[in-house]
């Protein structure tokens, strides 16, 4: 970015250490854990107006649309790459900021999209409806729990055509609650599978088992909760349709799904992902979960069992005789 000229011209705006470029090509794909526990995308695929509401245990939210429709799944894709970039970027100890330059192409790339003048189109019109929907959230980010509105993206620009006329290159601004969520390393990494899912609900049901399964031996949860996080607007008897004929398919990424009686779907890791990583997370009974919860109202109780899992990871796995009295004990300490 140009520097200004001393002598009475005007400031410099924009400098170039206000922005962060997009250059990390091998980056993982990462996704933050807050938008993946709670419905924040439709699963639509055509425009999508209605105002989602959502309420689970104390976490409130409302997702208001533009003219222009909800942000989709497949919008996500656009802030799964930013946050790739940022995270691999603060691995390598260099500074980042909420503004991100990045070539169009790359972003298309490696999300697995088409690269035609159309799908450049659709790109701008993802831009879009990120910029344009509305999030009001108690959702706790980096630790703070701030009940605030805010768009999924704050703005966006696209700042070269080529001459044929397609964006070049765009920068992009997150929103304050996206990129506190970065700075607290607060994601996960994707399989780089999850972006040649197509339909939209395979794509969300692999978030909610990569962020509530992980690489434990098994999930269970109830086709009603699975229907609840999901946000799909598909009444349940279709819903649980939709689930079967994933669970036929069976080519999701890192995880198999079945049917058990009672109506639950039970989520296990593929041999890979079971073996990857070291050690399984400690099983922790639902009840430290609740426990965990009303020590930290309003709080995601999954990011915090993933912040403790890093830290027993990071100090070498001991083994723990009682895994659920040694979280509720870090949490204590964690808020003091």
């Amino acid at each position: 970015m140009q520097q200004a000229i001393k002598g009475g011209s005007a400031p410099v705006r924009h400098p170039s250490a206000d922005f962060f470029v997009c250059d990390i090509f091998d980056a993982s794909p990462k996704d933050d854990l807050g938008s993946m526990e709670h419905p924040l995308f439709s699963l639509a695929t055509r425009p999508d107006r209605r105002i989602l509401t959502y309420e689970h245990n104390g976490t409130r939210i409302e997702v208001i649309p533009s003219v222009k429709g909800l942000a989709t799944i497949h919008d996500k894709d656009i802030l799964i790459y930013c946050i790739s970039q940022l995270m691999a970027a603060l691995n390598a100890g260099r500074q980042v900021s909420r503004t991100l330059h990045l070539r169009a192409h790359d972003l298309m790339v490696a999300t697995n999209r088409e690269t035609s003048g159309d799908a450049y189109r659709r790109l701008r019109e993802a831009f879009e409806r990120l910029a344009g929907t509305r999030v009001t959230t108690n959702l706790v980010t980096g630790g703070l729990e701030v009940t605030s509105g805010f768009g999924l993206i704050e703005s966006w620009q696209i700042v070269r055509r080529s001459g044929g006329g397609r964006m070049v290159s765009v920068s992009v601004t997150l929103s304050d609650w996206l990129f506190r969520a970065v700075l607290s390393k607060s994601v996960l990494t994707l399989n780089r599978d999850y972006f040649r899912l197509r339909k939209p609900l395979e794509r969300r049901i692999y978030e909610l088992a990569r962020k509530h399964c992980g690489r434990q031996p098994a999930w269970r949860v109830s086709v009603d909760t699975l229907l609840k996080k999901s946000g799909s607007a598909s009444p349940r008897r279709v819903f649980r349709k939709m689930l079967r004929d994933i669970i036929a398919a069976d080519h999701l990424p890192d995880y198999i799904l079945s049917e058990e009686p009672g109506d639950i779907i039970r989520v296990v890791p593929r041999g890979d992902m079971a073996a990857a990583g070291g050690p399984p997370v400690p099983h922790l009974d639902p009840g430290s979960l609740d426990a965990a919860r009303r020590l930290v109202p309003g709080a995601d109780v999954y990011a915090l069992v993933a912040e403790w899992d890093r830290i027993w990871r990071a100090t070498g796995s001991p083994p723990l005789r009682q895994p659920d009295k040694a979280f509720l004990g870090w949490l204590v300490k964690r808020q003091g």
